[in-house]
């Protein structure tokens, strides 16, 4: 079966290798806290269907307790090395499968092999309290090696780290109109792809989400990043072929050489 990847909005995607479904950082919120999504329909139940979901970091938006209630009882579910200390609600999703991971850690599933990656990013629940779980990127190898890159800046290991893979799941953009410290924008994101080099890349983490009204807050920054990183990344990474997705939408990457 063809590798195929959907995204869903922001960093939510799934994908299908090896008849497995990995789910990364399910949100399948209209609204969250101040945000609210502004393009694409909340992900249908269908999306809701995974083998295995991944969570990246602690924050809100990558970790969110009221959509993984919604995966079905027996899913695996991986999660940064000290989660569910430092988010109590974590503990009460007993009908899941939590594993935590640190970078080097594997989990097989199905026909994959999960491996957790370090990424630069602030990996605490909250803006302010003690770094107790690191932010992850994960390699999800069967078919094909995809990275999912979950949220991070551009640090000098990325590509040791990352290891050869043909698939680059990489966050563009965010939901404000400023990107602080630890974030790839479309200009850092065209960089690391040509840093890592794979056959193929998705854009994801941009256009979904924006503050309640900031509606007229730098709209470029909610619009722009997906389009600016197909043009960056023609000029840095011509060889990789770039999908910039709709929400909703599926692709299935050639990953042959």
């Amino acid at each position: 079966m063809p590798v195929e990847i959907t995204w869903w909005g922001h960093a939510t995607c799934t994908v299908e290798d090896s008849n497995t479904r990995v789910l990364t950082d399910p949100l399948f919120a209209r609204r969250l806290a101040h945000l609210r999504r502004r393009r694409g329909a909340p992900p249908p139940p269908e999306a809701w269907r995974a083998d295995v979901a991944l969570v990246s970091h602690l924050h809100a938006d990558h970790l969110h307790l009221p959509s993984l209630g919604r995966l079905a009882p027996g899913t695996r579910l991986l999660v940064p090395r000290g989660a569910p200390r430092a988010v109590p609600g974590l503990r009460r999703l007993t009908h899941l499968r939590i594993r935590e991971m640190e970078p080097g850690d594997e989990a097989a599933v199905g026909g994959l092999v999960i491996r957790a990656v370090p990424a630069e990013h602030d990996g605490r629940r909250l803006p302010f309290g003690p770094h107790r779980s690191p932010a992850l990127g994960y390699v999800v190898e069967g078919e094909a090696r995809t990275y999912f890159a979950g949220d991070t800046g551009l640090f000098e290991s990325m590509a040791k780290e990352v290891g050869p893979i043909e698939v680059a799941l990489l966050p563009v953009g965010g939901w404000g109109p400023f990107l602080g410290e630890g974030h790839l924008d479309a200009g850092r994101a065209a960089q690391a792809l040509a840093r890592l080099a794979p056959r193929c890349a998705i854009p994801v983490h941009y256009g979904t989400y924006w503050p309640i009204g900031m509606d007229a807050v730098r709209p470029h920054e909610f619009h722009a990043p997906g389009e600016e990183f197909v043009r960056l990344a023609a000029l840095r990474a011509p060889d990789v072929a770039v999908h910039r997705l709709e929400h909703g939408e599926s692709v299935r990457p050639v990953i042959a050489p």
